[in-house]
């Protein structure tokens, strides 16, 4: 385990792959840590510098009192890299993480040369929702939304299997705090006008059965960067990369060697 104070935070990160492997980056969604990228690095082409990472007020990062801003997660996530000296990087960002990687390649385009935008979106849900939510977390924690959460996250095929267990577990574990401090971190984004000036290579993944950001919203946001494309995984939900992992290593495989990473 490795833990980057970044003065206003300190966050728990992992490399794996050689030093000077072309560095590829993924942020996570609300709810989960690190790990949810395990079930597609071995399937991934060999040499790369993978970095993943907990944000605030998950895993095993630093809770700091919510709300959050996706500012704040922005600077946190642009200070890790630059501590790991990372240029160009091939960022992938799955829901929240998604915007978080919108964000970051605007302020420092130096840091991305190109992008993955999973069941994310420039701007997701309404304020109100998000009101709602956070008021559910603060006055009954997160194991209170637990079985809708799992509903939106996977397609009806994995509801029904044993390890549904693990996330669900996952999810409610993660610190009160944390989940409703990000959730007003999304609450307060718009990054449409700010990703429609985009110009860099940009993949969108979606799931036909996410029921958090449905494919129509995905293609969307990607829609704002010319030259993008966008690949829907049949039968997956909000977290493709643990239903579909073979997919959705694939299509990640074949961006990476379109955009020169492999």
């Amino acid at each position: 385990m490795r833990v980057f104070d970044g003065g206003a935070v300190r966050l728990h990160y992992r490399v794996d792959g050689p030093e000077d492997g072309a560095p590829v980056v993924f942020a996570n969604s609300l709810g989960t840590d690190l790990r949810l990228w395990d079930g597609i690095l071995p399937l991934l082409p060999p040499g790369l510098r993978i970095i993943r990472f907990d944000k605030r007020g998950h895993g095993l990062s630093d809770c700091p009192p919510a709300p959050y801003t996706m500012g704040a997660l922005i600077s946190d996530t642009e200070s890790l890299l630059d501590h790991l000296e990372v240029r160009d990087c091939v960022f992938v960002g799955l829901s929240i993480g998604g915007m978080i990687a919108q964000g970051l390649a605007v302020k420092r385009l130096d840091l991305i040369r190109a992008m993955v935008l999973s069941n994310t979106a420039a701007k997701i849900a309404t304020p109100e929702m998000w009101s709602e939510r956070i008021t559910t977390v603060e006055q009954d924690g997160i194991e209170a939304l637990a079985d809708a959460v799992m509903e939106r996250w996977f397609g009806r095929a994995f509801l029904s299997q044993p390890e549904l267990a693990l996330w669900r577990t996952m999810l409610a574990r993660q610190p009160d705090a944390g989940y409703a401090g990000c959730c007003a971190a999304i609450s307060g984004t718009d990054f449409y006008s700010t990703t429609a000036g985009l110009r860099l290579p940009t993949l969108g993944i979606a799931g036909t059965e996410d029921g958090s950001t449905p494919p129509d919203l995905v293609r969307e946001t990607v829609g704002l960067i010319p030259g993008s494309r966008c690949a829907v995984i049949r039968g997956a939900g909000h977290l493709p990369c643990v239903e579909k992992p073979e997919e959705y290593a694939a299509l990640l495989s074949e961006f990476l060697g379109e955009v020169g990473h492999v």
